[in-house]
């Protein structure tokens, strides 16, 4: 049996995340002032370096807006915040995202996947076509919840490189940590010969070149976790 290192979390990682709970939880409200750092480090007891670096950590994650000389506020992270953001957001709930976030996950991901069968199918190679069957196949094998999850990642991001967009694969891998949340959420309520089927209908449409029933199955499959019968929301 291997045992993992145990770690604790540095007093910047602490500090970013006190501050990223009082924002989310609206104890500090967009707009608000933050003390200036030498009593937000005397408060809080830590050097005055954690606080200025977590500030900056803070900033950058779209939470807080620095204005020289004038002062530190609490950012309306919804207009200002990155992907970093999300991430921060489904740990303070838990690992779970909001309804409406899941939503957006998906409408960007049928924008995504659309623009990849369209680019994809119409030069794929029979070789190319065999390994997503291959990594379709490893979806049906997984053993686990998390593995599925992994192999259907694997083929989607395969199908995003295939299409030959330099961005779709970039964007669909800064998504991983949300996007994987969501096909685990799908396994739990469906299983995993649910995520299977999906995907193998999928690779169908790209092994008979068919390009409109590959857009048609995407919008139709992904609708399904949005609107139809295979919702994956938490509430």
């Amino acid at each position: 049996m291997e045992f993992q290192k145990i770690s604790s979390p540095s007093l910047r990682e602490l500090f970013v995340e006190q501050l990223e709970h009082m924002i989310l939880s609206g104890k500090l409200g967009i707009g608000e002032k933050l003390p200036p750092e030498r009593q937000l480090s005397e408060a809080m007891q830590v050097s005055r370096a954690v606080v200025n670096s977590g500030i900056a950590e803070l900033e950058k994650k779209g939470f807080l807006i620095v204005k020289p000389r004038v002062g530190t506020f609490v950012a309306d992270y919804r207009r200002t915040g990155t992907l970093d953001t999300l991430l921060s957001i489904m740990k303070y709930n838990g690992g779970k995202l909001r309804n409406d976030e899941i939503r957006s996950i998906l409408e960007v991901r049928i924008a995504l996947d659309t623009l990849a069968a369209q680019q994809c199918i119409k030069r794929i190679t029979d070789e190319e076509v065999q390994l997503l069957l291959e990594k379709t196949e490893r979806i049906r094998d997984a053993s686990s919840i998390a593995g599925a999850s992994q192999a259907a990642f694997e083929f989607q991001h395969e199908f995003a490189v295939l299409s030959q967009n330099v961005l779709i694969p970039l964007i669909f891998q800064s998504f991983k940590v949300p996007v994987f949340t969501l096909w685990e959420r799908f396994c739990t309520l469906y299983g995993i010969p649910a995520l299977y089927q999906n995907t193998y209908k999928l690779w169908s449409f790209i092994h008979d070149r068919d390009i409109d029933g590959a857009v048609h199955w995407i919008q139709h499959s992904v609708g399904e976790t949005i609107n139809g019968s295979r919702k994956i929301y938490y509430e």
